[in-house]
């Protein structure tokens, strides 16, 4: 399938996940098409996502199974960026974390003890929020005194909702607005777009050439890649409408109602 004139313009391209290639457990139109397109034309590839449910190694066995190829050292999730982030913080410490067991194994996997379900939770070092599906009050007391106490706040993103076959979902964002709400501050660190770091290593990753980054938030996809020096194309598959792109801030360079109606001839 031939590139669009637009794609032929790029050297390398970032691809958010939920919302630009699937939603759930269904591929957007013509998504795996279009992949497929830019791997025929040899486009350097980074699955970019702010997803925190899944470890790299999860999110490339979905991919398979959606019908993409992808493979490890394309997939850059928060979690990872995260795992990076910590494994620098001198001392280690103690941590507590909301989130999925993705994102616990990360922090682990950083060198820091992992103080949830012990009587230490609330003396926590550092207190990490991400989404999860089990996330309940308990977690939300225990997280608040913690940080009362001084621990660290790092949110995995500020990503309101995400998109799912039945409609939104809260984001890691919700719930960590719940914690800065309860606490009274802002957290210390965000980790996932549209902050630096993610963009920083993908860019590292790919080499030199021009970088196209698409995804379908206005505030993590568009502006993360602005941040960058990034262009960015939104895609209207996910958490964007339409009505919302006119007068939006920063603006993307591209606009399209799918992946594949921006890449494919």
């Amino acid at each position: 399938m031939p590139l669009s004139a637009l794609a032929r313009r790029y050297r390398h391209f970032l691809l958010d996940l939920d919302g630009c290639l699937y939603v759930g457990d269904s591929p957007t139109e013509r998504a795996a098409e279009a992949l497929a397109a830019l791997r025929e034309a040899s486009k350097g590839i980074v699955f970019l996502t702010n997803d925190v449910g899944s470890s790299p190694e999860e999110i490339v066995r979905k991919l398979w199974r959606l019908g993409f190829q992808a493979s490890l050292d394309e997939v850059m999730t928060a979690g990872a960026a995260l795992q990076f982030m910590l494994a620098d913080r001198p001392g280690g410490g103690a941590a507590y974390v909301i989130g999925s067991q993705a994102i616990v194994d990360h922090v682990a996997e950083a060198g820091l003890r992992i103080v949830n379900n012990t009587e230490f939770a609330t003396r926590a070092d550092v207190v990490v929020v991400a989404d999860h599906e089990r996330f309940d009050y308990g977690e939300l007391r225990i997280a608040t005194q913690a940080v009362l106490r001084g621990a660290e706040l790092i949110g995995l993103s500020r990503d309101r909702t995400f998109p799912m076959p039945d409609g939104m979902w809260p984001g890691s964002g919700a719930v960590l607005a719940a914690v800065e709400t309860a606490c009274r501050r802002k957290a210390d660190a965000i980790v996932g777009k549209p902050e630096p770091a993610m963009y920083e290593a993908a860019r590292d990753r790919l080499g030199d050439g021009k970088i196209l980054a698409l995804g379908d938030r206005l505030d993590a996809d568009v502006l993360g890649a602005k941040r960058a020096g990034f262009d960015s194309a939104l895609v209207l598959t996910g958490a964007t409408e339409r009505d919302q792109v006119d007068g939006a801030t920063p603006s993307p360079t591209h606009v399209g109602d799918s992946l594949a109606a921006l890449l494919l001839t």
